[in-house]
């Protein structure tokens, strides 16, 4: 190992360069996300089983979210996976102010998303759509609805769940990006917080048609 490598900043003890810290870190970051994509996969699965066997109910009931809501947070995070990549492509360059200032828009837009998602909860709970002996919403008493909300609430729950702690990883790393951390040779970490954030979109793109869209044929 050389003294370089040794001392490399952001280098961890057990690698012997930030080459190889690199591959690792991605590895296990693709390795966290195949088993996203299993825990993801049994929520599509058991909606995909429902729907099945109940589709004129599930058409029904997803008259009752709003696309506009639902388009608009695609949108917003359409956006953020690109301020994300050029927030990737600036730590690459060791530009850390870019960084900084691009994590902090989409720190901005992922937040953005959870607002509007805690109004169209709200708007639920309004209406009498929270599943359970309260699950009261006038024209929607077919149990099959009360299954689609089950789903839908545990799906983008999940999903919220993961843009929160996406959020806090972006706070960590924009705290890193202003002590000037990040450099030509050492990016790792903003580029595997891309992987993350990008599998999150990517989750909200397949939960988008599915829910939302569902019952724009009838």
């Amino acid at each position: 190992m050389s003294d370089h490598a040794a001392h490399a900043p952001g280098l961890a003890h057990q690698f012997d360069d930030l080459d190889q810290q690199l591959d690792a870190t991605t590895l296990g970051m693709w390795l966290f996300l195949a088993q996203e994509i299993m825990f993801f996969g049994g929520l599509f699965a058991a909606y995909a089983i429902y729907r099945s066997h109940y589709p004129e109910a599930f058409a029904a009931a997803s008259h009752h979210l709003d696309i506009r809501l639902g388009g608009f947070n695609t949108v917003v995070l359409i956006f953020s996976s690109l301020t994300m990549a050029l927030g990737v492509r600036a730590a690459q360059m060791g530009k850390n102010k870019t960084v900084f200032n691009y994590l902090l828009v989409t720190f901005m837009l992922g937040n953005l998303f959870l607002v509007v998602k805690a109004f169209e909860y709200h708007h639920k709970y309004v209406e009498g759509l929270i599943p359970g002996p309260w699950f009261s919403a006038h024209g929607a008493t077919d149990p099959a609805v009360q299954m689609f909300f089950c789903l839908y609430f545990a799906m983008t729950g999940m999903h919220a769940l993961h843009m929160v702690v996406g959020g806090g990883l972006l706070i960590y790393f924009m705290v890193q990006a202003r002590r000037e951390r990040y450099h030509a040779h050492y990016f790792g970490p903003i580029e595997i917080m891309g992987l993350y954030w990008h599998f999150v979109d990517i989750v909200w793109i397949f939960l988008f048609p599915l829910l939302y869209l569902l019952g724009l044929h009838q």
